[in-house]
């Protein structure tokens, strides 16, 4: 065996054989089965005595066969990487030939061809010297994968055993220099486990499986799309594969796939933990979405964050007729505003740098640009920064939602859809609160709207969802510069839960929930299962192939909460067509009550007293309860 692998790798460090050699091959196989089938008939002493018959014979048949060679270009392709295209081919030029020498037997009176075989006889020529032909190739495919792949290329098994997975496969036998052999599929189907596929067992995924993938030297699963979501929710199972050092390959959300056409390899990539994290596919009336955006104006508030960035890329691909994208942070601006002018320049697009909390700046991008939607993205979000600093909190994320809606209002805008936060509900801490007081005043203007209190045509939707997946400053990027510098990895409490999404997926719920909404509404989003941060660093960790990385418990922060709601104790949601969307059904609020508490608010904002700023926040949201934070003396 040491012998062949060694000869193998001789010839595979090598040119290609030319094509005239592969013909040479063939017609060896076609003169050995004409043999074969002689000595079959007449006896091996005869075949020896009339060995120039078969010479004759040979130079005879073979011309025939040339002709179904040529036909079907049998001879072009690099044997070493053969398919069954290929042997197809082998199959239906040998055919040809079959054909065409039983046509000579029936047309040439020539002795030697009438008598020296019968039709049966040449029937038998064409099944072995096709036969001999097929093995040729799968015998030299089979020697380059030995010599080539057994020690450069990784073993993989593929997770998922219909058109996806067995288009991954595909891909990768067909790769000319592949970096992977598959070694396994794995499924759930009983039916299918413990068979054979395309050459390799098909194993179930159970406890036993990474063992079975480190004793077969597996070190690569590969995840049919099919099977994704199916994947994430098997939590044990991939705890398992993490540990055992074994790497999952995944598509991105970013990559749709159709299920139907051929899916390579090359689709997938290493996962990132946010990759597997469990959750259901959520699915979106992008066409709806699409007919609501198209042609108009749409202006979106915080465009340069992690949230109003990624609704920036979904609203482009509709073409509005403007995206007016306002920021403060000159940079990401910057870069949201190349990323516009590379992938879709025919969008009209105004990065404007300016603060919500101007209202005369902001009056004039009303004024100039009319926008049909709003999108209001904007906000200061760290929850430990606005516990230091209420007075922000207030003057930007208040008052600032206050300027555009009255704007919107002013200026005919259709439709103001506001990003607010889990952290809303039952707010323990100043920025959770002053987003619950955000949502009172949108909802209170939408209810004076609609009593004619106040003239407008303006429709205010609120949407609710937890945390995003990478997004600024975020649990994950923090997590993996800490890795990256050796650990610790620092969080907060063993038993701290949140709730987690996609920023893709959290934007197109609140695309989706601005189509459906007819004002008034709170859409909260499903967002799956919660996690435990412990869980979440220790898979990290896992992941990154990182040893000795220490978690450390540095206690709950100011006005930090150990899990996030989506709803308070006094409400509760309405289905809407979207399983994945719900309406809060919430306590409703005077407009000109609301208008005055924010009034108050706004005022002592100034005077930059923290204790009672906060006082007059907890009077407008009675349920605010301050935790680990010098706001509780006030709760008392």
């Amino acid at each position: 065996m040491g012998l062949i692998k060694n000869i193998s790798k001789w010839y595979f460090t090598n040119k290609a054989l030319p094509y005239w050699g592969i013909l040479l091959l063939d017609c060896l196989m076609l003169f050995v089965a004409t043999v074969w089938v002689y000595t079959f008939d007449y006896g091996t002493i005869n075949a020896i005595n009339n060995w120039r018959t078969l010479c004759l014979l040979g130079l005879v048949y073979i011309p025939c066969y040339i002709v179904g060679f040529r036909a079907f270009h049998t001879y072009s392709g690099v044997v070493r990487y053969s398919s069954f295209i290929d042997l197809l081919r082998v199959g239906e030029a040998t055919l040809v030939g079959f054909i065409l020498t039983v046509c000579l037997k029936l047309v040439l009176p020539w002795n030697l061809v009438q008598e020296t075989f019968t039709i049966s006889g040449l029937l038998l020529i064409f099944f072995i010297s096709t036969v001999l032909m097929w093995l040729l190739r799968v015998v030299v495919k089979y020697l380059f994968d030995m010599a080539y792949y057994s020690e450069r290329a990784q073993r993989v098994f593929i997770y998922g055993v219909k058109h996806g997975g067995i288009s991954l496969a595909k891909s990768i036998r067909s790769q000319e220099k592949s970096k992977y052999i598959v070694d396994g599929f794995v499924a759930h189907d009983p039916y299918n486990i413990g068979k054979w596929m395309m050459g390799v067992k098909v194993y179930a995924p159970n406890e036993e499986l990474a063992e079975t993938m480190m004793r077969r030297r597996a070190n690569v699963l590969m995840v049919s799309p099919l099977f994704s979501e199916e994947f994430r929710r098997q939590e044990e199972l991939v705890n398992q594969l993490i540990s055992a050092g074994i790497r999952i390959h995944m598509m991105p959300p970013a990559i749709e796939w159709d299920g139907k056409s051929d899916l390579a390899y090359t689709h997938l990539k290493e996962v990132d933990i946010e990759d597997l994290l469990p959750r259901d596919k959520i699915e979106i009336d992008m066409n709806k979405v699409g007919a609501l955006l198209t042609d108009k104006r749409i202006l979106i508030t915080g465009a340069a964050g992690s949230i109003g960035s990624e609704m920036v890329r979904q609203i482009a691909v509709y073409h509005p007729a403007e995206l007016i994208l306002v920021d403060q942070a000159e940079t990401p601006l910057h870069d949201m505003r190349l990323e516009l002018a590379k992938r879709w320049p025919e969008v009209k697009a105004h990065t404007l740098m300016a603060s919500i909390s101007n209202p005369t700046r902001m009056e004039d991008i009303f004024k100039t640009h009319n926008p049909d939607y709003v999108f209001h993205a904007a906000a200061y979000k760290h929850v430990p920064m606005m516990e230091d600093n209420p007075s922000e909190s207030i003057q930007n994320n208040v008052y600032g939602t206050r300027v555009m809606a009255d704007l919107a209002v002013k200026y005919g805008t259709k439709k103001f859809v506001m990003v607010s936060t889990d952290k809303a509900v039952n707010p323990t801490n100043v920025m959770g609160c002053s987003k619950r007081i955000c949502e009172i005043y949108v909802q209170s203007l939408d209810k004076a709207i609609k009593e004619g209190k106040v003239q407008g045509e303006t429709r205010f939707v609120t949407t609710r969802f937890g945390n995003v997946l990478g997004s600024n400053g975020s649990v994950i990027p923090l997590f993996k510069e800490q890795i990256k510098n050796g650990g610790p990895i620092t969080v907060t409490h063993p038993d701290i839960i949140r709730f987690f999404m996609l920023i893709p997926e959290a934007c197109k719920l609140v695309l989706e929930a601005g189509t459906m909404g007819q004002g008034g509404e709170i859409y909260v989003f499903d967002m799956g299962k919660p996690v435990r941060i412990v869980d979440l660093a220790q898979r990290m960790i896992s992941l990154s192939g990182a040893q000795n990385i220490e978690i450390k418990f540095t206690g709950l922060r100011d006005g930090e909460k150990l899990y996030e709601e989506v709803l308070n104790d006094a409400e509760f949601t309405k289905p809407t067509y979207n399983p994945k969307i719900k309406i809060a059904a919430v306590r409703e609020y005077d407009y000109e009550e609301v208008l005055q508490n924010e009034i108050r608010l706004h005022e002592a904002s100034f005077r930059y007293d923290d204790m009672e700023i906060v006082r007059i926040m907890k009077e407008i949201v009675p349920e605010f309860k301050s935790q680990h934070s010098k706001y509780e003396e006030l709760d008392k």
